[in-house]
């Protein structure tokens, strides 16, 4: 039944943002969604957890001032963010002044010279899989309401 609702919800989403490899994130396509959870279970998952569940107290920040690694499922902020902001953050890094605060020094390190625009597509594909409905459906109206 959630496998439904997703699919249902999932049509609304096409078409969101402005990267071109942002494009390529299915989070229908089966293939794109193996490929990625691969990506992931490689590139991703040693700070944001093999099941997306990020790293502990991901809330408040480490001793040096950075925040820990957030989860990427429902219980995260990642489905706050438009397609191309999620593409760019994980091509670029977390760029101050273009993804975060100005000034701000993240954990997040840049993949775009070693993970190719697909792959890319492929892991936010995958971790978008994961994601309830409910969660589809707030996403959907909260981006609708930022005029994407």
């Amino acid at each position: 039944m959630r496998l439904i609702a997703l699919f249902a919800a999932l049509p609304l989403l096409s078409g969101c943002g402005q990267n071109p490899g942002a494009s390529g994130i299915d989070p229908r396509d089966a293939a794109k969604i193996s490929r990625g959870q691969e990506v992931y279970a490689a590139y991703c998952a040693a700070c944001h957890g093999a099941n997306l569940e990020g790293q502990p107290d991901w809330r408040s920040r480490k001793p040096d001032g950075r925040m820990p690694a957030p989860p990427h499922d429902d219980s995260g902020h990642t489905w706050h963010h438009p397609d191309d902001i999620l593409f760019g953050i994980t091509k670029e890094g977390l760029v101050p002044g273009k993804y975060g605060p100005p000034g701000y020094v993240s954990d997040m390190p840049a993949y775009g010279s070693l993970l190719s625009d697909s792959d890319i597509a492929a892991v936010l594909s995958f971790i978008q899989s994961r994601w309830s409905p409910q969660v589809w459906r707030a996403r959907e109206e909260m981006l609708r309401g930022r005029g994407r």
